[in-house]
């Protein structure tokens, strides 16, 4: 609670949502710092959660059913392929069926989103691939004699985050769409919040 205190006392006063895998207590305390959020769960952290509770020869057709539920337009698309999930798959894997019952409060924002946003927001993987980053670079320094040379150091490890490895930045422009439709979707509190 103390670190989410200290950053609305930073002038964040909103944020959209919060995408988590699973943390008890997080979705209440965000809820209490910033009411308006929409806490949504961890899109790959569900479907890597099901297959984790399938045989691995059910993988295929696993997959297969569980897609029309995350890809589904709204809700209620998605909820008949969750019933069809329950039919077909609800007596072998009865514990994935609690899994998507459990997590259904906190997928279906999710749906409610434009396809551009839905990129962005379906995993926590790129925060925790960019946190990863950034302690393995500080950890291979060890210190820093000033602080302006931490930030340095973290900037070009931000910098470095071009997927194609030839340290370019133009592969941000792959965030324009979503930005736009943040915009949209959220123009009434865009000039005034952060997405974590």
């Amino acid at each position: 609670m103390s670190v989410l205190t200290d950053i609305k006392n930073r002038g964040v006063t909103d944020t959209f949502f919060l995408v988590c895998d699973g943390l008890k207590g997080l979705p209440e305390v965000v809820g209490h710092v910033w009411p308006l959020t929409t806490v949504q769960t961890c899109i790959i952290h569900l479907i890597r959660n099901t297959f984790k509770l399938s045989s691995k020869k059910d993988w295929d057709a696993m997959k297969r059913a569980v897609k029309p539920i995350y890809t589904a337009p709204t809700v209620d698309a998605a909820r008949p392929a969750l019933d069809d999930l329950t039919e077909i798959w609800g007596k072998k894997y009865g514990a994935i069926i609690r899994l998507w019952e459990s997590a259904w409060e906190e997928f279906t924002p999710f749906l409610s989103y434009d396809p551009e946003i839905r990129r962005v927001i379906c995993s926590t993987n790129a925060i925790e691939s960019r946190n990863a980053r950034s302690r393995r670079a500080v950890r291979a320094r060890g210190h820093f004699p000033t602080e302006q040379a931490a930030l340095k150091c973290l900037y070009l490890v931000t910098r470095s985050l071009d997927p194609t490895g030839e340290d370019r930045a133009r592969w941000t422009t792959r965030w324009k769409p979503a930005l736009n439709a943040f915009a949209i979707t959220f123009h009434d509190r865009w000039p005034n919040a952060v997405s974590y």
